[in-house]
């Protein structure tokens, strides 16, 4: 383990509170301490409040702010006062325990402490750290934990069974420390749930921690070695992206919402992937409780049939509930938040790209420690019964509760072509800034940096090229586990020409680009598809359907083939519930075809400056990208959800039209 301790840095920290912010971050930066939210500090600080009076408080970690960027504001403040009459009462619910934290603070816009306030409240300490380590949680869930424990600390640590978090742990501890002397202990081990050092010195609590850790792992790697990792062979075999896409499918139906679906191929993975007994050591539970509010009890164990892998899951997981409900529970959605793929990796499934980069993190962590503790002698986690209690916890369900809305497309995989620039560019922002995970594809080499947003993968394809889109498809399967959503947009506009002056090569490429292209990408994406969620196709046509000019024969002839194309693909698609329609914009020069050259041409040929030629409309109005982005994601969603075989046009009214 790392000590990340900086005595240049540290000293740039003057108070105490600046140092607890300094020494969390170092406790946040470290993924094997602590995960996404989990863990939690505090720091005990004297002040006077408005009537001169000097109080003791606790500034303890608040809910929703992370170890590893955590602000001077992520701390709550709560007077020890309240917190220690609390740690004395018999009994206290969490609901109470909550409410009278929240009451205690004296900073009424400060995040809601820490439900484990009381507890860092009791220890008499200044500085008290709180991790979830890797190293020491898979010594706990082992058969004989306690006494590797033992082996490891000798009587340096206390060692607490168990215990739900909140006032009862609180209470546990306080009843086991009544005659212990906290200097004599270098921290405290909680079974099966994490690490708690303290100092009234801030580096002392930190490098109490990393010390504690560093001695589990060292133990680990004594008496476990080097995992194995499967060879160049096994990583190649086993990937399947249509029943990916069917298990995305099957877990978004189930969670009553678009989900996405990230697989993870690495060898570590895969090494798990191919034990034996994964069947058995893969579903037996989490780590630690803390995660299941994120990966619920147990993955989905998949086989050639995700379908059927993961409505027997349901089952199971409306079993485990009626077995260990009680009061007035309700029954949470019973889909599954990870899935071991035997042979071909694990699978992490999630509303958006954060939440699967949250799975993905924990699950990886997850099968490490897995694998240690079978080397170790037997993987044991909590029984169900302690599992179901932390999921099911009033203080966790809250935790879901909060948030507004979902975002319009959060969930759903978007395919846009021609990303790089004019309409398909502001498609790609427009979806991804309602909550859509977007493939973005162009042929330019920049595509692939070009988007600053985990939401968002460039991907470089020629559509040209046969193999380009395959592998390009195939790529957004394998990032964001399906697809919902294709806008079919990439486009040229040909030098304009007579049929008498056509060459060759101009019609050739047209034709190539503005027709055949969109006709292979449809190819490819059919199967996918029909796996989608209220799948759709957007083709991006133009106003010379409708209303061709002379001299882009080329241009006009390949839209209207393209139209024609939609036409029968709404017709063949729609008994898999693929809806297919046609946007027709005009004149929307922010785009990579309106050459200052062409639009100069076009403005001259009609008789025109170029601003009247930019406003050449019935409505006298300019047709952005944003314009069209804005109709497409419409038409993509529930307001045009009975709706295919369209065309729409996008042209500020045009007299030829209509």
């Amino acid at each position: 383990m790392k000590n990340r301790w900086n005595n240049r840095e540290a000293a740039r920290h003057k108070s105490p509170l600046d140092l607890r912010v300094y020494t969390s971050r170092l406790l946040g930066k470290d993924p094997d301490l602590v995960m996404h939210g989990g863990g939690n500090t505090s720091v005990k600080i004297a002040e006077k409040n408005l009537f001169g009076e000097e109080e003791e408080l606790l500034y303890v970690k608040g809910s929703g702010w992370d170890l590893a960027s955590i602000e001077r504001e992520g701390f709550a403040p709560v007077r020890m006062a309240t917190l220690l009459k609390m740690a004395a009462l018999d009994e206290l619910s969490d609901s109470d325990m909550v409410r009278f934290q929240r009451a205690a603070m004296t900073n009424p816009n400060a995040p809601a402490p820490s439900v484990e306030a009381i507890l860092h409240a009791i220890i008499p300490f200044r500085f008290v750290d709180h991790t979830h380590a890797d190293a020491v949680v898979t010594i706990t869930n082992t058969r004989d934990g306690k006494r590797r424990l033992r082996d490891i600390y000798g009587d340096s640590v206390l060692i607490v069974p168990y215990v739900m978090p909140g006032f009862i742990l609180a209470r546990e501890i306080g009843q086991m420390t009544r005659r212990v002397d906290w200097q004599a202990l270098k921290g405290m081990v909680l079974l099966n749930h994490g690490v708690f050092t303290w100092s009234d010195d801030a580096q002392e609590s930190y490098e109490a921690m990393i010390s504690l850790v560093t001695a589990a792992e060292r133990y680990l790697s004594r008496a476990c070695g080097k995992l194995s990792l499967p060879n160049a062979k096994a990583t190649k075999a086993g990937e399947d992206l249509l029943a990916l896409a069917a298990a995305r499918k099957s877990v978004s139906e189930l969670r009553g919402a678009a989900v996405l679906a990230r697989p993870d191929r690495g060898k570590a993975a895969l090494a798990f992937s191919l034990l034996k007994n994964v069947a058995s050591i893969g579903t037996r539970g989490p780590i630690t409780p803390d995660h299941i509010i994120r990966t619920k009890q147990k993955p989905v164990l998949l086989s050639k049939n995700p379908q059927r892998d993961i409505a027997r899951y349901a089952e199971r997981y409306r079993d485990y509930f009626l077995r260990n409900k009680h009061d007035s529970l309700s029954c949470l959605d019973p889909a599954p938040r990870w899935a071991i793929w035997p042979g071909a990796g694990t699978v992490a499934f999630g509303k958006n790209a954060a939440e699967i980069g949250i799975i993905g993190d924990i699950v990886t962590h997850t099968t490490k420690c897995i694998r240690q503790a079978e080397a170790l002698g037997g993987w044991k986690p909590l029984p169900e019964k302690r599992l179901f209690e932390m999921e099911y916890w009033e203080l966790e369900q809250a935790k879901l509760k909060k948030g507004g809305a979902a975002p319009l497309f959060e969930g759903k995989v978007v395919l846009v072509t021609g990303a790089g620039s004019g309409i398909g560019r502001a498609c790609v922002e427009t979806f991804a800034a309602q909550g859509a995970a977007v493939a973005a594809l162009d042929v330019k080499k920049a595509i692939t940096h070009e988007f600053d947003s985990a939401q968002i993968v460039g991907i470089r394809c020629d559509l040209n090229s046969s193999q380009q889109i395959a592998k390009a498809v195939d790529q957004t399967i394998r990032h964001w586990g399906g697809l919902d959503i294709v806008v079919s947009n990439a486009g040229i506009f040909p030098a304009s020409e007579s049929i008498a002056d056509m060459s060759p090569a101009i019609w050739d490429k047209s034709l190539a680009v503005n027709l055949t292209a969109h006709q292979r990408l449809l190819q490819r994406c059919i199967p996918y598809l029909s796996q989608g969620i209220d799948p759709t196709v957007i083709i991006n046509a133009s106003k010379n359907v409708p209303a061709p000019g002379p001299g882009v024969s080329a241009y006009s002839v390949a839209k209207a083939g393209l139209t024609q194309l939609a036409r029968v693909a709404a017709l063949e698609f729609a008994p898999q519930g693929i809806r297919v329609n046609v946007v027709h914009p005009n004149a929307v020069f922010d785009t990579g075809i309106w050459t200052h050259d062409v639009l100069q041409k076009r403005a001259k040929h009609y008789g025109q400056t170029i601003a009247e030629y930019k406003r050449n409309n019935l409505l006298k109005t300019q047709i952005t990208s944003q314009d069209v982005a804005r109709l497409i994601c419409t038409l993509a969603g529930p307001v045009f959800s009975k709706t295919t075989g369209a065309q729409i046009p996008i042209d500020g009214g045009n007299e030829r039209v209509i």
